[in-house]
């Protein structure tokens, strides 16, 4: 496993990391608890450093099972958990039902506060490696509610880094806000992938402009770029995946992904996963790639991209 600094402030991780909100048992189809805890306990015996969450995942679940294994492990001093705080989800419906209930966006102050502190209850920790304002719309992100709730929590010591998960699709326009809290914003997260690559346009540039880290999200497209699906591929009503990957998206990523056919030919030996990880720790301004897994066979496929490291940039075909 290689390792490197997550920007200028933050701290050092693994380059490959856990993404941890399939284990939270809803959008993504059943989940076994027993078969999620192996799998993340696999990723830290292998020298993974970083597990991101959300308090959203699984209204909660995906970060107390995370707590369990890192407390059972006595793991907790040196892995690095990044949670986020924005999808309110404490009205919603019970956790038993897989729909997404009445979630909604909520940057209010006291809200993020309130959201901090349950997350601290949930993780057993008196303060959180990493908050991140979990994908608020730019509307919502030009007020000074959620920044002033990030500094006051730095400044009470109930986090240690303060970050953004920015939203999909909107890499370009909520760029600026790097300029605006480049003294508070410690990380981002952004979406990007062999087939969606619209961070590289402003926000990689500007992020290594101020010593901002750089979390890639989405590495895989929802399991897209292992190769196991196709045209025909359908998804259960409860996985967010029959939405995410429609039938009318699958046909044009299937089209972009042609596109990519040197590179898995001059790569014929690595995994098709490993390649679309390698890619996303291949830009000088990303330092942490977080794939989803809920197996410890696919925890090993994915860490083995890192000791593989980056493409080099002429092997990357242009989109």
């Amino acid at each position: 496993m290689k390792y490197s600094k997550l920007g200028r402030r933050g701290p050092e991780i693994s380059t490959i990391g856990f993404g941890a909100w399939a284990i939270g048992g809803m959008n993504w189809g059943k989940t076994d608890d027993n078969v999620s805890k192996a799998a993340l306990q696999t990723a830290v015996e292998h020298g993974v450093t970083f597990i991101d969450t959300a308090d959203v995942y699984g209204f909660g679940h995906s970060e107390t099972l995370i707590r369990d294994v890192l407390e059972n492990m006595h793991m907790k001093e040196k892995v690095i958990v990044a949670t986020k705080a924005g999808n309110d989800f404490y009205n919603a419906k019970s956790q038993d039902d897989l729909g997404y209930g009445p979630i909604r966006q909520n940057a209010d102050y006291d809200y993020i506060i309130y959201a901090a502190e349950q997350s601290l209850k949930r993780l057993n920790v008196e303060a959180l490696d990493i908050l991140q304002l979990h994908s608020p719309d730019t509307e919502k992100l030009e007020r000074d509610e959620p920044w002033r709730a990030l500094e006051k929590l730095k400044q009470d010591g109930k986090i240690k880094y303060a970050g953004l998960s920015i939203q999909s699709f909107r890499e370009t326009e909520q760029a600026f806000l790097l300029d605006r809290h480049k003294d508070l914003i410690d990380v981002i997260q952004v979406r990007y992938n062999l087939l969606e690559r619209e961070a590289e346009k402003v926000l990689f540039t500007k992020a290594e402009t101020y010593g901002i880290g750089v979390i890639v999200r989405i590495p895989l497209l929802f399991g897209f770029l292992t190769g196991k699906f196709d045209k025909n591929t359908q998804f259960s009503p409860e996985d967010h995946r029959s939405m995410n990957l429609s039938s009318e998206k699958l046909e044009k990523y299937l089209l972009d992904l042609k596109k990519m056919e040197p590179l898995y030919e001059k790569y014929k030996k690595q995994t098709k996963a490993q390649l679309a990880l390698r890619f996303c720790i291949s830009p000088s301004a990303a330092h942490v790639a977080i794939p989803g897994a809920k197996t410890q066979q696919q925890v090993l496929d994915n860490i083995a991209a890192s000791d593989l490291g980056p493409i080099p940039l002429k092997d990357i075909p242009l989109l």
